[in-house]
């Protein structure tokens, strides 16, 4: 089959892992993938077997702002329109993100599924707090997917779109992300000098409001001393600077983005998420497939349907650095096995390629 896959940009970012190890796979499987990415910007490696094409040459950030909107979708359709021309129509469009949800949503385009990988109340409720005209800009947006066909990440996302009042779409399910877990343990085993001899814990994700770096270092600023805090981010000197209102600074380690995250997470003793919403969190996945034990907060969506039976124990309720600090310090206390949870069962990359497939 012939695959495109539109997203904002390629720059780091869990929506972007996800689609890159989806196109990987479909590749595996012998299907042509491309993925068009709006903005000319990448930070991942990228197969050569893996076509890449760029619809703007900068960062694309208001390609749908209504004074360009027009314009952005006459593109949009254009390149469409000459790659199938010379080389066949895609039996499947996969749209990411807001701004390629925008475009395409109001497109001529074809055969196209909108993939949702994060709460779309959550999302809302934190943009309201950035004001009326981000807010009205995001709800338009989500409204923007009524009619349409939705993949959603979790089971619980799929709940939250329809038992409520924001989006009414044609079709909807959950596929789970895909993960090449064989591939993620080889890369953990990768040495690498950077990581501390001394026992740490780790927090991979952008510096967002979502994920909630000052519930982590006020947890963090309660635990024993000898621990350091490894931080996989997009922005390490502003998280330096919220680090020293908590007095932790001198404990964080910031290698900034890594192209191999496993193998920080393998080593680290515990693997720690302290976000207010998700989708389905890669990270908590990723930290199971190598071994390392993980505490979440129970957020909106994705931590609860990845710790189950044993692992529930360690899902706290959100916005409380007491409990993530006590849950912390039982997991050390425990040292659970993690290689065997039910998740890894439900997210090898080949079957949950053959789902996305069978949309088309």
């Amino acid at each position: 089959m012939k695959v495109a896959i539109v997203i904002d940009s390629l720059v780091g970012g869990g929506a972007e892992k996800v689609m890159l190890t989806l196109a990987t796979e479909l590749v595996r499987q012998e299907h042509t993938v491309t993925i068009l990415s709006l903005a000319n910007s990448i930070e991942y490696d990228i197969a050569s077997t893996i076509q890449v094409a760029f619809l703007f040459n900068h960062r694309a950030s208001k390609v749908d702002r209504f004074w360009h909107k027009k314009a952005s979708i006459k593109k949009l359709e254009s390149w469409f329109s000459a790659e199938q021309q010379n080389y066949g129509e895609f039996d499947v469009v996969l749209s990411n993100l807001d701004r390629s949800n925008n475009l395409l949503s109001q497109s001529s385009i074809k055969n196209v599924h909108y993939v949702i990988h994060n709460s779309v109340e959550g999302e809302l409720a934190r943009q309201k707090k950035l004001g009326p005209f981000a807010h009205l800009y995001l709800k338009k947006s989500k409204r923007n997917l009524s009619d349409k066909s939705l993949i959603c990440v979790s089971k619980g996302i799929e709940e939250e779109i329809t038992q409520g009042n924001i989006i009414e779409p044609k079709f909807i399910t959950t596929i789970y992300n895909p993960f090449d877990i064989p591939a993620i343990r080889e890369l953990a085993e990768q040495e690498n000098s950077a990581i501390p001899n001394s026992p740490y814990l780790i927090h991979v994700g952008r510096l967002a409001k979502q994920k909630r770096h000052d519930i982590l270092f006020a947890a963090f600023a309660q635990l024993d001393k000898r621990y350091k805090l490894v931080l996989l981010c997009n922005k390490p000197a502003k998280a330096l600077k919220l680090a020293q209102q908590y007095g932790i600074a001198e404990q964080l380690v910031l290698p900034g983005f890594q192209q191999n995250p496993y193998q920080w997470i393998k080593r680290a003793d515990a693997l720690v998420l302290s976000s207010d919403f998700e989708g389905l969190p890669t990270v908590l996945i990723e930290a199971l497939a190598v071994g390392t034990a993980v505490v979440s907060t129970d957020c909106n969506h994705g931590p609860k349907e990845i710790l189950t039976n044993a692992l529930a124990k360690y899902l706290v309720p959100i916005q409380s650095p007491d409990e993530l600090a006590n849950a912390i310090e039982q997991v050390h206390r425990d040292k659970p096995n993690v290689l065997d949870a039910d998740i890894l069962k439900k997210v090898t990359a080949e079957p949950v390629v053959k789902q996305y497939l069978k949309l088309a």
